[in-house]
């Protein structure tokens, strides 16, 4: 007998379908504006109609279903030792840090200051260590490392640290075509990395409706190099996007559709995720809070709207709009963290991270993984561990309340309860008063230094590491930079 998954849905079939064939009008009135030659070129040999003067592109249904025909149900990244580690595709989900933020959460401080090359570095080799993230990102922009090779150089540092699969992304066509070589390298060569991928890399439409010059050859880039891509949509509720949460839905889909289009046109079968980073606006502060239980449920029916087509799904939850970690950190990580578990979302994003996305936190990062490991849990649902379910267990027992006798008990605590770490204090008040009643945050900082002092380095050949090395070297030198910062 297997478990039931629980799940979340929050649109009734009329509605998906509604959604659906209203993201359909979109691709035709008002079209989509694709800035990208190549991409406007694709289209058009496809059949679309391309205005050249205002880069606008109609495509037509038929046109899009034949591209989300081919795209792939389900695929895998790979940790460094060549075996399947994250699988994008049904109800899988998992869990990776958000990523891009600027700045970092000095806990002695609390201050929020500007992250630097040994903040990214402590954050890949504490993430290495909990094994509630399947993969990596690339989760802090080092602001002392030159912007023309920042998106590679964080890659670096992860594939110089970690053998977890790798969520990245570029902001130039430069810098993809450059990472996806690093890639290569540590893979074995372009082939091998098709067939095994290591990373998959964000490309975000701009909203509404808009493929940037940059996004759309990304599209095509990967497509082509059979690297995975995630298209992370960014409808923001009431100001780039409809007020309403499903108006906001629609244009996620539109947007969505039209680069798989692009992409699929690029090269049929590559492996693509539907996924965002969508938001409702705080019109009282003029804000996009990413822990608003609004900002959950656009990614909870976008992903229904992606699992409709049978596509892996992507979302951006699990962060906070606090500033420091406390109560509302907490609370806003924990309800969006489970919201996209109970939804069946492949990867979701967003742990560690505060104030919008803009700084992460390495002990957020340690206390989101505890939310997350009670959110797998519950996601294993009811498990029948015995049959019968209860009755032989009373043999004995004599109405006394003596479980804990039992060998079935030893044997399958650890199975049925997850057992979080001292982060989560589940002693009595005197054993909390004598282990110096500490709150949540200060029991992270001591998990932190733990893991940290723990963290061994992944077993990588060192041929391959040196390559890389002198590979990112010379774009370094390129840059301007003499030599890069050490890493260990």
């Amino acid at each position: 007998m297997n478990p039931m998954q629980p799940k979340i849905s929050l649109l009734t079939p009329p509605l998906l379908e509604k959604i659906i064939a209203e993201a359909f009008q979109l691709l035709q009135q008002p079209g989509i504006k694709v800035m990208s030659a190549s991409a406007r070129e694709l289209l058009a040999e496809a059949g679309a109609q391309v205005d050249e003067e205002r880069q606008v592109v109609r495509i037509s249904e038929r046109l899009a279903h034949q591209a989300l025909d081919s795209v792939p149900k389900e695929f895998y990244l790979y940790n460094r030792a060549g075996e399947a580690a994250v699988h994008y595709g049904g109800d899988s989900v998992h869990y990776d840090p958000g990523s891009s933020g600027v700045n970092i959460l000095d806990p002695e401080t609390m201050e929020h200051r500007p992250a630097r090359s040994e903040d990214l570095i402590r954050l890949i080799k504490l993430t290495e260590q909990l094994p509630q993230y399947a993969a990596q990102s690339t989760a802090l922009v080092c602001s002392e490392i030159p912007k023309e090779i920042g998106d590679l150089y964080r890659l670096y540092l992860v594939l110089q640290l970690s053998a977890k699969p790798i969520v990245t992304g570029a902001f130039s066509t430069n810098t993809t075509d450059a990472m996806i070589e690093m890639l290569a390298i540590c893979a074995g060569g372009r082939q091998a990395l098709a067939e095994k991928p290591l990373a998959i890399f964000d490309v975000c439409p701009s909203p509404p409706l808009i493929w940037s010059e940059f996004g759309g050859q990304s599209l095509i880039d990967l497509a082509r190099a059979w690297v995975p891509a995630e298209i992370v949509s960014m409808p923001l509720s009431g100001a780039a996007a409809p007020i309403t949460l499903l108006g906001s839905v629609v244009q996620h889909a539109a947007e969505c559709i039209s680069g798989i289009t692009i992409h699929q046109l690029a090269q049929p079968g590559a492996p693509i995720v539907w996924g965002g980073a969508p938001a409702i606006m705080d019109m009282r502060q003029g804000t996009t809070p990413m822990g608003a239980i609004e900002t959950a449920m656009i990614d909870a029916a976008y992903a229904q709207v992606g699992k409709y087509f049978g596509f892996p799904t992507h979302a951006y939850m699990g962060a906070s709009d606090a500033k420091i970690v406390d109560a509302q950190a907490g609370l806003e990580s924990g309800m969006t963290a489970l919201v996209g578990a109970l939804a069946g979302i492949n990867m979701i994003s967003g742990a560690g991270m505060l104030d919008f996305l803009a700084a992460q936190s390495l002990e957020k990062l340690v206390i989101d993984a505890e939310a997350i490991g009670m959110a797998q849990r519950l996601c294993q649902g009811m498990i029948v561990q015995t049959d019968p379910l209860a009755t032989q267990m009373y043999e004995g027992i004599n109405f006394k309340g003596e479980f804990l006798k039992q060998r079935v008990t030893r044997q399958l605590m650890t199975k049925e309860q997850y057992l979080p770490s001292p982060v989560i204090d589940r002693g009595s008040i005197r054993t909390w008063q004598s282990n110096g009643s500490t709150d949540a945050f200060q029991r992270a900082k001591v998990r932190v230094d733990e893991l940290l002092a723990a963290y061994q380095p992944p077993n990588l050949p060192v041929e391959t590491q040196r390559e890389l090395e002198n590979y990112v070297s010379n774009l370094a030198a390129a840059a301007g930079m003499d030599q890069l910062p050490p890493i260990f």
